[in-house]
């Protein structure tokens, strides 16, 4: 009776915990007024329990009538318990400009990573859901493109003083333009005016994203131009208007730059031309004609004699070089010194693929294969490695240590680099 009570009980227990599985989730962080041009982000998060052996690899989408981008911007670390299991999260991030007012739904897409299952490395694939969000007005009625942000300013700079120009000189005028919650590639270019009695070069735009501004971002778009005087008198670079949307408070606003007049005198003439003086210059005489002519024959033997010469030695002395030089760059000292100048000046996930390349190299098949006999100083660091890496827990990894403990064994079976199973495994 015993035995059937607990055997009962045993089948009751929920097992979630053996049944642990790799998750996605993907939300729309914006608000319910969304207009044509406004960035609308989407966070997908993807959980695995333990945690990530290898990153999720996130990839780009097409949407109609809209820009899907990637924002250069560190995943951020999630944890999370459901039903007892912890579970190790990341985030990323998408950013989606609308061109059109309707109902956009974003499109179900995969995303591969890797993760620890029962202390084994698995390699898995989850589908992110679709969602949707919808931007002002019904879906059918296309509105025109807009530029929406927020906190958006105009600036310039002139690399001289325009009241003290002279004929001939070149006047740099520097307009940048600074918006948040947008990209870069969004801010549309502004129109700068005509300069009657100046000529105008334009210089390409420079656009930057991920401008630090106290705790927030903005984006970021520098035009330059280049003003140049052929006369004299007094010009006028007109005022500039720039309109957009702001997001913040709903309404269309307009920033602007004043009108800069330019003052142009006369260039300075201090220099006078002189007349050059002729001389009667002395005849050389004929044996030093002979001389000079017979040197000039012997320099361009000597030289046609170089050229036969470097012709044929010089491939030779190349190949010889070249060989001598992949011969260096291959050997055991070489690939060490590169491992170590990784770690000690590279980042966490570069170091991570530099020892997984290094493993292989001397023969491994995977980077826990060359763990499983190493010395514990050098396990300790790689695992505190991957747990920075791929998951919430982890610490910072001991630099110095790292470099000093790299195992140099060979495996016994090297890896062969073939697409075939191995035969009797």
């Amino acid at each position: 009776m015993m035995k059937t009570l607990l055997a009962i009980a045993l089948l009751l227990t929920p097992s979630f915990a053996l049944g642990a599985e790799p998750f996605a989730r993907a939300t729309v962080e914006a608000g319910s007024d969304i207009v044509p041009g406004q960035q609308v982000r989407v966070d997908v998060d993807i959980y695995v329990p333990d945690f990530f052996t290898s990153p999720p690899q996130f990839p780009l989408f097409d949407l109609p009538n809209a820009l899907v981008t990637l924002p250069e911007k560190r995943s951020e670390n999630l944890t999370q318990t459901i039903d007892g299991v912890q579970y190790a999260g990341i985030r990323k991030t998408y950013a989606v400009v609308p061109q059109v007012s309707g109902t956009f739904t974003l499109p179900q897409f995969g995303v591969e990573f890797g993760y620890s299952s029962e202390g084994k490395l698995t390699k898995a694939t989850v589908n992110i859901p679709s969602v949707s969000f919808t931007v002002g007005g019904s879906a059918g009625q296309g509105q025109q493109v807009t530029f929406a942000a927020s906190d958006l300013t105009v600036e310039q700079a002139f690399d001289r003083d325009a009241r003290s120009m002279k004929v001939g000189d070149a006047l740099t005028r520097t307009i940048t333009i600074t918006a948040q919650n947008t990209q870069a590639i969004m801010i549309p270019p502004l129109d700068p005016g005509i300069v009657s009695g100046l000529r105008r070069y334009e210089n390409a735009p420079a656009i930057q994203d991920g401008i630090d501004v106290g705790r927030d971002t903005a984006s970021s778009r520098t035009e330059t131009y280049v003003y140049t005087a052929d006369k004299e008198g007094s010009f006028v670079i007109p005022a500039v208007s720039y309109t957009w949307f702001d997001i913040s408070s709903h309404d269309s606003k307009s920033a602007s730059l004043p009108a800069m007049t330019v003052n142009v005198s006369a260039a300075h003439t201090t220099s006078t031309a002189i007349e050059p003086v002729l001389e009667d210059a002395p005849r050389p005489l004929p044996h030093v004609s002979r001389q000079r002519i017979a040197t000039a024959i012997l320099s361009l033997l000597a030289l046609a004699a170089l050229v036969w010469i470097g012709g044929r030695l010089l491939p030779a002395l190349e190949s010889r070089f070249r060989l001598a030089k992949e011969r260096y760059h291959a050997s055991h000292g070489s690939r060490l010194k590169a491992v170590r100048r990784t770690i000690a000046t590279g980042s966490e996930m570069e170091i991570y693929a530099q020892l997984v390349d290094w493993s292989r190299k001397l023969g491994h098949r995977t980077l826990d294969d060359w763990l499983r006999d190493a010395p514990d100083e050098l396990r300790s660091q790689i695992d505190i490695l991957s747990r920075t890496l791929f998951s919430s827990a982890g610490g910072t990894i001991d630099r110095t240590k790292l470099a000093t403990t790299i195992d140099f064994r060979k495996a016994d079976a090297p890896v062969m680099e073939t697409g075939l199973p191995p035969l009797n495994p």
